[in-house]
């Protein structure tokens, strides 16, 4: 009985992960919480104890891409890439570091580059895009570090082509801790321009 009951939670938190990706995969929705609540609702289950891991989601959602995405998933995700080494380059008095969907693979059509850029005066990002006369929007990203720590951090938003970039301003010290990844909670994945030009090399 208990094996039972154990065989359904899990058919139970697939099922939640796959209708979440599909979710975020098609309407373009960025929070896993939002999802998988959506999801849990849409199936109609209302076992909290149930919903899977953020992992879980972001592996259902990279399979669907290659199940569904046919040739535009790999077109898709390198001209992400493509669009990330130009803002990178646009960027590279600040070290930036790609980070997010675009580096992981797992991106859809709603995904937007990810980039976290050093500075101990965040106004500098402000002068370099104005003097690129780049428009842009800033605003500010809530950061969760491994230690359960928030930071709120400066970003500024850019359109590169047909392409949404977003830039979160780091102090020159933050190069040494990543925040944690909202997928598993381990420090984020970060990736400077020679390491993404490797990986568009690979592809």
């Amino acid at each position: 009985m208990p094996k039972r009951r154990s065989h359904r939670s899990q058919q139970i938190r697939y099922g939640i992960a796959h209708e979440a990706a599909r979710i975020m995969r098609e309407q373009g929705v960025k929070d896993f919480l939002l999802a998988k609540r959506k999801a849990a609702e849409r199936l109609g289950i209302s076992d909290r104890t149930s919903l899977p891991g953020n992992d879980e989601i972001a592996a259902a959602l990279t399979e669907q891409q290659r199940l569904f995405g046919g040739s535009a998933y790999p077109a898709r995700l390198r001209a992400l890439r493509e669009t990330a080494t130009r803002a990178m380059d646009l960027l590279s008095g600040f070290e930036p570091r790609l980070v997010g969907s675009v580096l992981s693979g797992a991106v859809t059509e709603h995904s937007e580059v990810n980039l976290h850029v050093f500075t101990d005066a965040p106004e500098a990002i402000a002068m370099h895009l104005m003097d690129c006369d780049i428009p842009y929007e800033s605003s500010e990203r809530r950061i969760r570090y491994p230690s359960e720590r928030i930071e709120s951090r400066p970003s500024f938003r850019f359109v590169a082509g047909d392409v949404a970039v977003e830039a979160t301003v780091f102090p020159v010290h933050g190069l040494r801790q990543a925040p944690s990844c909202p997928v598993d909670g381990r420090p984020m994945q970060r990736a400077r321009l020679p390491e993404l030009e490797a990986l568009l090399a690979e592809s």
